[in-house]
Order: structure tokens, then C-alpha cells, then sequence
């Protein structure tokens, strides 16, 4: 029986200058680093129409990988880089529903 994953979502802002150079950093440690974590199993990189902000949804298998995930080395190299092209809110959950057509 599968476990509903714990989702990690961060709405970082932005100026719309910096959207495009945001998503290609984070798309960077998506590859770099975050496939390579434990626990991970997938991520979502929205990007707002009006370049203001991105949204990034992802699922872990249990909060203890999202924490071990924020104290990997490797992530705490982004953390600055990130810091320098937006401010970051930061929220973890569990879907309580899920609708598709």
C-alpha cells in the first residue's frame, strides 16, 4: 500500500527581470541535486504569467526528506544564489484533494 506523499511548496518572488535567470537556477538544482535526494519524487516549476513570481510544488515521501533535503550541502551551496533573485515562502502539507478531468 502506497503512502500519500508530504508536498513541499515554495512561491518565491521575484522581479520580472530576474523570472527567467530564477527558473534556469532552479531547474539546475533540480537536476544537479534534487533527483539525487532521497525520498523525492517529483517537482513542478510554475512560472507567474507577469514574471512576479515561482511556484514549486513538489512530493516527497515524508517530511524527514524534505528536512534532510535542507540541510544537504549541496542545497545549502542554492540557498544564497536563490536568496539573490527572490524571497521565499515556504509551506509543507499533505493534498487533501486532488481533481482532474
Amino acid at each position: 500500500m502506497a503512502t500519500q506523499p508530504t508536498i513541499l511548496v515554495n512561491v518565491l518572488k521575484t522581479e520580472p527581470a530576474k523570472q527567467a535567470a530564477l527558473v534556469a537556477l532552479l531547474k539546475q538544482n533540480i537536476e544537479t541535486v534534487i533527483r539525487t535526494l532521497r525520498g523525492w519524487k517529483a517537482t513542478r516549476l510554475i512560472a507567474a504569467r507577469d514574471g512576479a513570481s515561482v511556484v514549486i510544488y513538489s512530493e516527497w515521501e515524508t517530511p524527514a526528506d524534505i528536512e534532510a533535503m535542507r540541510d544537504d550541502p549541496r542545497m545549502m551551496d542554492y540557498f544564497p544564489r536563490i536568496a539573490e533573485l527572490a524571497s521565499l515562502d515556504s509551506m509543507t502539507g499533505a493534498a487533501v484533494l486532488s481533481e482532474t478531468r
